[in-house]
């Protein structure tokens, strides 16, 4: 019930702080650029930064029809608490009137988690230029009544139509991942001009614990942070925007940080390594994260995967073709957390691996916990992802237990919900 209360009322309220937020941006009046896409989003979004600095002001924590309003209002949230809500309402008219940034260039990381809210972020943002990382199936569950309907017949078209209207906004440059199918079968929306990027360009690609290390057009980009070949997309993008902003290049991207939950690297108890990408999953952030972990060499590798949440009608799918990737890695133990991991992807992975490989499923964080002190003996390579809470695990097996504050759902909310779980 409160959940259907939430959809019904998800836009109503968020075109009362669209209003105010419409009307503060044409007073500000800055060149936007908006970044989009299924994922890679934040990853774009810091590489940006690391190389445009305090040339523009950036929509950090903010992706939604809520979320971008907000920052556009000034608002900071902290508590993700029902009374701050309260208080937002009523500050929004005030916030007309307060003082504008002084950047004049807006870059803003912009998602679609459910129908129409492309569109409703793109007539209010009307970009200049739109990156397009790519186009999968997040958040499926939302466009599941879509092709219900019959308006589409598959819920990657429907979702790729409302990322879409980015690009059929946007006034001069669409810079766009031209590997993708359902992204080029879009374009001819778009008026401005298209640069497409292929991973066929990338000449090599390497990685390690010590980082990752891309070759691009003849220079070679080294990162010290963990990063799946497909940041290649975000990287290439990067280089083309800053072509067209004429901005010089700073090759060693020094002041690059990866957000929380994204392959950050940490010292573990009983000396583990650990690499946490807990912050969400769908099936291709998964492959992507796996495909790196794979790719790095170590002795004893574990991975603790968690379920892919709102996939709908696609759930079962999703889940069993997950099992067909981990099939191909070389693990030493495979760990499941959550009803779909354990329902879908465990039985699909037993039945493809039998007894090569160890396996355990769980339902809840606490219990994987428990495995995983009783279980690592040492030195292994630990690789999380997924959702349901597997931050909080994380957490907990931290060698330096001050490191905490590098992972993701610091909010006091996200606290209350893993004390619930014993974490």
């Amino acid at each position: 019930m409160i959940n259907e209360l939430k959809k019904i009322f998800y836009f109503p309220f968020a075109y009362y702080f669209r209003f105010f937020a419409k009307i503060r941006l044409a007073r500000w009046n800055p060149y936007i650029i908006a970044v989009t896409g299924s994922s890679g989003k934040t990853t774009l979004l810091n590489l940006l930064e690391s190389q445009i600095k305090d040339r523009a002001k950036y929509s950090h924590h903010a992706n939604s029809s809520y979320g971008i309003p907000f920052d556009i209002l000034g608002f900071k949230r902290t508590n993700l608490t029902p009374d701050e809500w309260i208080f937002l309402f009523l500050l929004a008219p005030f916030k007309l009137f307060a003082k504008l940034p002084r950047e004049k260039l807006y870059i803003v990381e912009a998602d679609c988690d459910r129908p129409n809210e492309g569109k409703f972020l793109a007539t209010l943002l009307k970009p200049e230029v739109t990156l397009w990382t790519n186009s999968t199936r997040t958040h499926s569950m939302n466009f599941d009544s879509l092709v219900k309907n019959r308006i589409f017949d598959r819920v990657d078209d429907a979702i790729g139509h409302e990322y879409g209207y980015f690009i059929e906004h946007t006034s001069r440059l669409a810079i766009v991942n031209g590997d993708s199918e359902i992204i080029r079968r879009e374009l001819p929306r778009t008026k401005a001009r298209i640069v497409s990027i292929s991973i066929k360009d990338l000449l090599d690609y390497e990685i390690s614990l010590k980082g990752a290390e891309f070759e691009v057009k003849r220079k070679t980009f080294k990162f010290k942070q963990l990063l799946p070949k497909v940041t290649y997309y975000s990287l290439s993008m990067c280089l083309s925007l800053l072509k067209y902003l004429k901005i010089p290049l700073d090759q060693s991207f020094a002041k690059f940080i990866l957000p929380p939950g994204r392959s950050n690297l940490f010292e573990g108890i009983k000396k583990t390594t650990i690499i946490d990408s807990s912050y969400n999953a769908n099936l291709d952030s998964m492959a992507s994260v796996l495909d790196m972990f794979d790719h790095i060499t170590a002795q004893k590798k574990w991975i603790i995967l968690g379920d892919m949440l709102e996939q709908g009608q696609s759930e079962q799918e999703e889940h069993e073709r997950l099992a067909e990737i981990i099939s191909r890695m070389k693990l030493e133990n495979i760990v499941f957390m959550g009803p779909r991991v354990s329902n879908y992807t465990y039985p699909k992975l037993k039945k493809l691996l039998g007894d090569k490989t160890k396996i355990e499923k769980f339902i809840n964080p606490k219990e994987v916990l428990d495995y995983l002190k009783l279980n690592v003996k040492g030195n292994e390579l630990l690789l999380f992802k997924g959702a349901r809470f597997l931050e909080g695990v994380v957490e907990n097996l931290l060698l330096d237990k001050s490191n905490s504050k590098y992972l993701c759902r610091r909010e006091k909310t996200w606290e209350k919900r893993r004390k619930m779980w014993e974490l």
